[in-house]
């Protein structure tokens, strides 16, 4: 079966292509990017990679013909607070177009439940997408899934990020929302199964787990799970901006995202039935088996996608090829270098550096640093890292992003995602069994030049320390 998948980056896309690879299936995936289609060497081998941006001109002689089945799993909730609906709107239209070029049999729609009266701005679009690709050539089946759980997935971190630091939570009433979460192994089922099934075609269904419960539940649910004690008492005067505010501090949220959330967590998500379900034999699995699982994979270090690497979660607005080249003409720099003994050792430092490991120096330094920019409406340092010793190009590591992984080589580039009056690298490479490290910054008029030299004394600490702990 010749298979297209977009949003092949994305937090679902990573984790169905391995399973249509491992089904024989002719898979061509669409990138915005391909360098940050960050899949092993074997996969890569297996699969074509098309770039396409659904936003832009639409390029018929792009994609191959004859496609059988498209997966569309396209969603820009997070990428902006006014336009993502019009963004929306126009990527399924391109879409449309280019499914009628490659004369294809069936597309399949990842989409949330959108069964209420008054949906929120997202849950509409979400809808208005399905009506738009319903006017496509080819055949349709739109899965309307519940809050999906799994490990990396936004729902889980937000309810991890709540639940671990806050054993007293006072909640806006949303909390008691009614929901039907589902488990993302349950949702990669109904997408590995609809493809070319005739009894499918041009029909939505729901998709969710056994359980109905409101968000209080989940949140009381993955308290019991972890052992950890929990409060939470309900305010209902809490306005949804103060909501979304208190979303955004208190996890790793962006500010866009957690504005849409909140608007979206006013909605009951409820299936109308399990018709689909019972159609592909398929039995949901459990709210705390959905956890249990989740934790495995955390624990074993084997979280396969997670939303906090995708691009919407930090400030990216071009493409990450525009910053990999540092540049050197205005911009200010602190560079040191120094002897090392071994130069692998070395090099598996720089590559665990951020999250649990932290920064090798005033990591309190950091983590005001981090507070500071949540208070400025940045990304701060709650992203952490996705993997503990593993680093792909794209990937997040706290306030920084990845824009080259090159291990072979020995060189690892960071461009910074916190607020700042101007731009900023932070570049480790080794050679010659010399570690030499860089931060470049390039300042936006004096208020940037202010910035960077009222922090000098702060970076003579920082720099030193963090070079000196970092070699081996």
């Amino acid at each position: 079966m010749k298979v297209l998948l977009t949003g092949a980056n994305g937090y679902i896309g990573m984790r169905l292509l391995p399973l249509l690879v491992d089904k024989g299936h002719e898979v061509i995936c669409s990138v915005r990017n391909p360098k940050r289609l960050n899949v092993s060497s074997e996969i890569r081998s297996k699969i074509q990679i098309v770039q396409i941006d659904f936003l832009k001109e639409v390029n018929p002689k792009i994609l191959p013909k004859d496609i059988d089945v498209a997966y569309y799993l396209i969603h820009s909730m997070s990428s902006s607070i006014e336009d993502f609906d019009h963004r929306e709107a126009l990527s399924a239209e391109n879409f449309n177009t280019y499914m009628t070029y490659a004369n294809t049999k069936h597309v399949v729609y990842l989409s949330g439940i959108v069964n209420d009266e008054h949906l929120s701005k997202h849950l509409a679009s979400r809808k208005n997408v399905e009506q738009l690709l319903y006017q496509g050539t080819p055949n349709l089946t739109v899965l309307r899934a519940g809050i999906i759980v799994g490990s990396g997935s936004a729902s889980f971190e937000i309810i991890r990020d709540l639940c671990e630091k806050l054993p007293l939570m006072i909640t806006p009433k949303w909390v008691n929302t009614p929901t039907q979460p589902i488990a993302v192994r349950d949702v990669l089922q109904f997408l590995i199964k609809v493809p070319l099934n005739t009894a499918c075609y041009d029909q939505s269904f729901d998709i969710a787990g056994p359980e109905v419960m409101t968000y209080k539940e989940m949140l009381e649910g993955y308290a019991k799970h972890r052992k950890i004690p929990l409060k939470i008492l309900t305010l209902p005067i809490m306005t949804p901006k103060l909501s979304s505010y208190w979303l955004y501090f208190v996890t790793s949220t962006s500010y866009k995202l957690a504005i849409n959330l909140v608007d979206s967590m006013k909605v009951p998500v409820v299936a109308r039935d399990k018709k689909l379900a019972e159609l592909l034999n398929i039995e949901s699995i459990t709210y705390q088996k959905a956890l249990d699982l989740a934790f495995q994979k955390i624990q074993q270090n084997q979280v396969v996608s997670s939303w906090k690497d995708s691009k919407v979660s930090g400030r990216f607005k071009k493409s990450l090829s525009e910053y990999i080249r540092v540049p050197i003409r205005g911009c200010l720099r602190d560079q040191k270098s120094i002897r090392i003994s071994n130069e692998e050792a070395t090099l598996e430092n720089i590559w665990a550096i951020g999250g649990e490991t932290g920064w090798y120096y005033g990591d309190w330094m950091w983590q005001i640093r981090g507070f500071l920019d949540k208070l400025l409406g940045g990304v701060g340092l709650r992203r952490g890292r996705t993997h503990e010793d593993h680093i792909d190009n794209g990937d997040v590591i706290d306030f920084w992003r990845v824009l080259l992984a090159d291990k072979e080589h020995k060189r690892l580039l960071l461009f910074a995602e916190m607020r700042l009056p101007g731009e900023a690298w932070l570049e480790f490479q080794i050679k010659n069994n010399v570690l030499v490290q860089t931060a470049t910054f390039r300042p936006k008029g004096l208020l940037g030049r202010l910035y960077w030299f009222s922090l000098v004394p702060f970076h003579h600490f920082i720099f030193n320390g963090m070079i000196r702990n970092i070699k081996v």
